[in-house]
């Protein structure tokens, strides 16, 4: 059976196919009356709207793209997720790309031929380019920013308050009694800035503790993946005096830290405590199970698609830093038997 038209509802309803119009795109006030009957004959006949039509009448195409620097890395896998969930409520579809954090490759996307004018609107996460590279860019598609790269204020862009989530985090550690708080993840070069805020954070909590900084309890990585954390905590044990506690600017590393402790018999969180940032879901189910700093997800999803179809129907208003809240999540790794079940 072909599917319904416009011109079928509006004769089952006995009215005008500009009234069947209104009704269901909202165009024009119908009367309760009217709304009522043409609703019953777009249910009777199971109409569904040629929303590929409508949008190129509108000149759109009710596509967005996400980029992200990698994929595999599961915290942009889930937060993908949350955009893509995000982006269906108001009926848009999203493609998902990755840059490998190359910056020649976050360039091609701002050119005036790049794949990027296919979509209405761009969520980025950009590891290189700067904000006068984004100003200058080629295409004019509308674009909402993620991640840690500082833009001051030039776009919208969408982050968590990473100095203040590390140093939760490290407060934490902290608080259990722990005086060797090691760090890993740094990356003191130009593309690591989510790596300073969260050395920043590390830092602050034990300055607040009047504790003196141990240089050589922070290890760079330079890349947050799990195999780095581990060899990061075996350099770590190497030391003289090997830290009680690591805090970890991601569950990776946390996870792989965890890897390297148990090879060399020391017990968790006995002795050495560890916390983690991201919360995702391996994290949950590790053993011992990770304390974590974890970002609300769904809420950065939500607030960067809602800034980008503001940008897209140009109701948007002047760039803003977007900062979405995080919380601690205490389990096995720093709390033992003492954690919840899950």
């Amino acid at each position: 059976m072909a599917a319904a038209t416009l011109r079928d509802v509006a004769k089952r309803a006995n009215v005008s196919i500009r009234t069947v119009s209104n009704v269901v795109n909202g165009y024009a006030p119908v009367s309760d009356e009217l709304r009522a009957r043409v609703q019953a004959a777009l249910d009777e006949l199971d109409y569904r709207p040629n929303l590929i039509a409508r949008n190129l009448k509108q000149g759109r195409t009710g596509m967005i793209a996400l980029v992200v620097p990698e994929l595999d890395v599961p915290y942009f896998a889930e937060l993908a997720r949350e955009v893509i969930t995000a982006a269906r409520a108001h009926g848009y579809v999203v493609m998902i790309d990755q840059t490998d954090g190359d910056g020649d490759r976050e360039r091609e996307l701002l050119g005036r031929d790049s794949r990027a004018t296919m979509f209405d609107g761009l969520l980025l996460s950009p590891l290189t380019v700067s904000a006068e590279e984004l100003r200058a860019r080629g295409n004019r598609i509308p674009i909402v920013l993620l991640g840690e790269h500082i833009f001051n204020g030039s776009f919208h862009h969408v982050a968590m308050d990473n100095v203040a989530a590390a140093r939760d985090g490290t407060a934490h550690l902290l608080g259990l009694g722990r005086r060797r708080v090691a760090a890993i993840g740094d990356q003191p070069y130009a593309t690591g800035e989510t790596a300073q805020l969260r050395t920043a954070g590390y830092r602050q909590a034990l300055a607040r503790a009047g504790l003196e900084v141990d240089e050589r309890l922070i290890v760079s990585t330079p890349h947050f993946h799990r195999r780095l954390g581990a060899e990061a905590m075996e350099s770590l044990l190497a030391l003289p005096e090997p830290p009680d506690a690591v805090f970890c600017y991601n569950d990776l590393l946390a996870l792989g830290a965890m890897r390297a402790l148990t090879r060399a018999g020391r017990r968790i969180p006995d002795d050495v405590a560890v916390a983690g940032i991201d919360d995702i879901e391996e994290g949950q189910y590790s053993t011992p199970s990770l304390t974590t700093v974890a970002p609300d997800k769904g809420e950065i999803a939500r607030r960067a698609v809602n800034a980008l179809l503001e940008a897209i129907n140009g109701t948007a208003a002047a760039p803003a830093e977007i900062v979405v809240p995080h919380r601690l999540i205490v389990r096995e790794s720093t709390a033992g038997e003492d954690a919840p079940a899950w």
